[in-house]
């Protein structure tokens, strides 16, 4: 590819070292803000009701569930903790699983991650935020279909312009969306405590808490599905590593900083709930949050809503960031067209990358049925997971002299993919579907591709004239290939 030329005055807007690349300009509190923020979306605010549901009303066990869910979670932060501190690059599990496994086991991954997986599950989040800020406007009747698309769709492309615009302005947003969120739920803390204090009835819920009726391994299982969802997000920070100071101990400390913080908040958040609602109210509410607000705050119940959907916009920037990063990633392993790899020359962001991932994302907000599908695909999430780990051990014994600020303990990678094998057969086993098969069959479907274009290298007839006329119309250049070091 011909690399567009940059005029001196372009280059003295880029960073001293006039290098084309991602800068590291996310501080500790920039990545503890960006995982809170994305795990923190719509999860806490809906899916203590399939938790508890699943644990067959016991709230005791619903309680250990959430508590155990962010255990599992912690343990797979720890292993990519050190993958992080260690490869600090772009593309996280993708990366991972290239250096680790291969070129096809990482292709097929990122196949699935941004054609289906990662798209459809931003678009969801997109149509939830505008259910969610519409709400107030139409009440007693839902929003126009119409009006929710066209608000997904706004919304989807104006995150893009602020991620394709300044890395420091999508920092600044999600930043400012963390905050807010965590205000949301200390307000529903803190009621909820005020409620226990004053209230006698209050406690009734915690009082036996294990005397309901046990649920079974199956029901076990599905609970757990429900609690790991509010919990997801918490591995975006290894697909922005090429972007933090100093990785090698703000990757550890943030992963752990943040997981630890979103344990107690969404324990509390439980407890709050259950001091307002009984357990049958609570998995009889369509939105448990809203539901609590009616009790405790009917003047201002508008409140819950607006905070879910400053939550969901907050999760779904930290989405969009990350998958950007992906197909980034991709592209500069040569998985996917040069031009998604190159960056603005001005800004320094990857805006082609950005721009793809809103495209996809933009078509499946508009036949709604296709998003209901990603629910098939959520096997996959854990599967990557597990590979990302089975990297790290044939890392461990292929690259022992890698340098590695931070060693997770063994046996926790071990535990982490039994855990992933479970999550990942518990569905397909416990509930066979022939959507299953259409989801294995999509994933390795990529191997018609890989084949010619990766493997024997095929070239498209113009494809470089096209990529060329795309440098200059985005103002886009290739990145500078350089060894990158783990510090500052």
């Amino acid at each position: 590819m011909l690399k567009m030329e940059t005029s001196s005055q372009q280059m003295k807007e880029q960073e001293d070292d006039g290098k084309v690349c991602l800068k590291r300009r996310l501080g500790f509190f920039d990545s503890v803000c960006f995982l809170v923020g994305s795990i923190v979306g719509a999860g806490i605010f809906v899916s203590p009701k399939g938790v508890l549901e699943y644990a067959q009303l016991n709230v005791g066990v619903a309680l250990c569930i959430w508590a155990a869910c962010g255990v599992v979670c912690i343990m797979c932060s720890l292993c990519y903790a050190e993958l992080g501190s260690a490869l600090p690059f772009s593309g996280g599990e993708y990366y991972h699983v290239r250096r680790g496994l291969g070129s096809l086991p990482a292709f097929i991954t990122i196949w699935t991650l941004i054609l289906f997986r990662r798209p459809a599950s931003n678009a969801a989040q997109a149509l939830t935020f505008a259910e969610y800020i519409s709400r107030p406007f139409y009440s007693g009747c839902p929003a126009p279909d119409v009006l929710k698309k066209m608000l997904a769709i706004g919304i989807l492309w104006i995150l893009c312009v602020i991620n394709s615009k300044s890395i420091k302005l999508a920092t600044w947003v999600q930043n400012i969306f963390t905050v807010l969120k965590i205000m949301s739920l200390t307000l529903i803390i803190v009621y909820g405590m005020i409620e226990l204090g004053s209230n006698p009835k209050a406690s009734e819920a915690f009082t036996d808490a294990f005397n309901a009726k046990v649920p079974n391994a199956a029901q076990t299982a599905q609970s757990f599905f429900q609690g790991l969802y509010a919990y997801g997000g918490w591995n975006y920070l290894n697909y922005m590593a090429e972007e933090i100071k100093n990785p090698s101990k703000n990757i550890p400390r943030s992963i752990l900083t943040a997981m630890c913080a979103v344990i107690v908040f969404y324990l509390l958040v439980n407890i709050s709930y259950l001091t307002v609602l009984t357990p049958k109210e609570l998995v009889s509410s369509a939105a448990v949050s809203v539901t609590w607000a009616d009790r405790t705050i009917p003047s201002v119940a508008w409140i819950i809503p607006v905070s879910v959907a400053v939550s969901i916009f907050g999760s779904l920037n930290g989405g969009m960031f990350m998958l950007g990063r992906l197909n980034y990633a991709g592209s500069k392993e040569g998985h996917l067209p040069a031009i998604i790899s190159m960056l603005h020359v001005h800004y320094l962001t990857p805006a082609p990358a950005m721009i793809i991932s809103t495209i996809i994302a933009s078509i499946f907000v508009i036949p709604s049925d296709l998003i209901s599908l990603t629910n098939y695909f959520s096997f996959s999430s854990w599967l990557l997971i597990g590979l990302t780990c089975v990297s790290l051990v044939v890392l461990r014994y292929r690259e022992p002299n890698l340098e590695r600020p931070y060693k997770v303990f063994l046996p926790i990678a071990f535990g982490v993919i039994a855990v992933s094998v479970f999550l990942v057969l518990a569905p397909i086993i416990q509930s066979p579907k022939i959507q299953y098969f259409y989801a294995l069959l999509f994933m390795f479907s990529s191997v018609i591709i890989y084949i010619p274009f990766v493997y024997f290298k095929l070239k498209i007839p113009f494809f470089d004239k096209v990529t060329c006329y795309l440098q200059l119309v985005l103002e886009v250049s290739p990145t500078d290939i350089f060894e990158d070091s783990k510090t500052e």
